[in-house]
C-alpha cells in the first residue's frame, strides 16, 4: 500500500441528507496530481490513482458510461 499522507482533508461523498454512518466512500486530493479513495468502513484500506484518471472517471459517470453497473438504471 503506498504511503498516505497524515494531513490530507477528507471529503464524505455522502448522498445529500445522510449523516449516518453509511460506509460512505471518502476522497481527498494530494500533492503530485494523487488522488485518495477509502471507504468509511475501511479506512486504512487506501486506493491511489492520478488526478487525470479521476477526471476521466467522473467524466465518464457524468456522461453514464457506467450505469450499466447500477440496478434499475
Amino acid at each position: 500500500m503506498p504511503d498516505v499522507p497524515p494531513d490530507l482533508d477528507w471529503t464524505r461523498t455522502a448522498p445529500e441528507g445522510e449523516d449516518g454512518p453509511g460506509p460512505w466512500i471518502e476522497l481527498a486530493f494530494g500533492a503530485d496530481d494523487a488522488v485518495y479513495l477509502r471507504t468509511t468502513d475501511a479506512p486504512d484500506n487506501v486506493v491511489t490513482t492520478t488526478r487525470r484518471k479521476w477526471d476521466a472517471f467522473v467524466l465518464g459517470v457524468q456522461a453514464g458510461e457506467f450505469d450499466h453497473f447500477v440496478e434499475g438504471v
